[in-house]
């Protein structure tokens, strides 16, 4: 479990996080929702240790960040997987090559280890055959899979995604959503994932958490989502006449 307490984060003096608190459990998909602006992407910064907080405490499975030695941060950040909006592979580098990274960088296995994992998260994601090409001769959801294998090769406890939709039609996207959901479930990962994408949110989002002005406004579940009553996720959220109709007809059954 991953847990936040009264978290602030600042810059320049402007506060960004204005005293965030939330949990966050294994096997299921935690989004992070909210307009820009909101803090959404510095609080998933703050949970990867790349922002330093004014105040507030993480905890990783009991292990609270700020407590850490340098080894110690450096061990943690081994069990996490980061996929980054615009996939982030190396233009370069082959897909091989772009899964292997992280098992160089932090591993010490012989060169046939490393390539029977990568093979194997590959074929995970539904890649097969394409260890020698280069991200260029993929499509968009492709190299979104790549980067997925890519962030579950090091078999992480703590997996990231921002928003992993980008750019992607919506059918790639359901994929893209069903893989992580999947991956989670099957790993027993604690996965949060930025978004905003609101069909994400009502196909995955097991716990959602919304972020407004560096608050918190509310939590709860896609289910939950259709039955509140609060102003400001129902604003944000019923901005398309798609999810109105869709709420009103299930206010309606009850």
């Amino acid at each position: 479990m991953i847990e936040v307490k009264d978290l602030y984060k600042e810059f320049n003096g402007t506060p960004v996080l204005k005293g965030i608190s939330a949990t966050f459990e294994e096997g299921k998909t935690n989004l992070i929702i909210g307009q820009s602006g909101s803090g959404k992407t510095v609080f998933l910064k703050s949970l990867l240790g790349l922002h330093e907080p004014e105040k507030g405490t993480i905890a990783y499975d009991g292990r609270i960040y700020s407590d850490l030695s340098i080894k110690e941060k450096r061990n943690l950040r081994k069990e996490m997987g980061m996929v980054f909006q615009g996939s982030a592979l190396f233009d370069s580098e082959t897909i091989e090559s772009n899964v292997m990274f992280p098992l160089k960088m932090f591993t010490n296995q012989p060169l046939d280890e490393m390539r029977d994992r990568v093979n194997f998260v590959l074929k995970r994601v539904n890649l097969e055959n394409v260890n020698n090409k280069f991200p260029a001769q993929l499509s968009g959801g492709m190299q979104k899979r790549v980067a997925i294998a890519r962030a579950i090769v090091m078999n992480p406890r703590y997996l990231f995604c921002d928003e992993p939709n980008s750019g992607l039609d919506p059918t790639t996207s359901i994929l893209i959503d069903n893989l992580i959901q999947e991956i989670t479930d099957e790993y027993q990962m604690i996965t949060i994932i930025n978004t905003h994408d609101m069909n994400s949110v009502m196909e995955i989002g097991e716990k959602i958490i919304f972020l407004k002005d560096g608050f918190k406004a509310w939590e709860g579940t896609h289910e939950d989502i259709f039955r509140t009553d609060n102003k400001v996720i129902t604003d944000f959220v019923y901005s398309s006449n798609l999810f109105k109709k869709v709420r009103k007809a299930l206010l309606n059954e009850k």
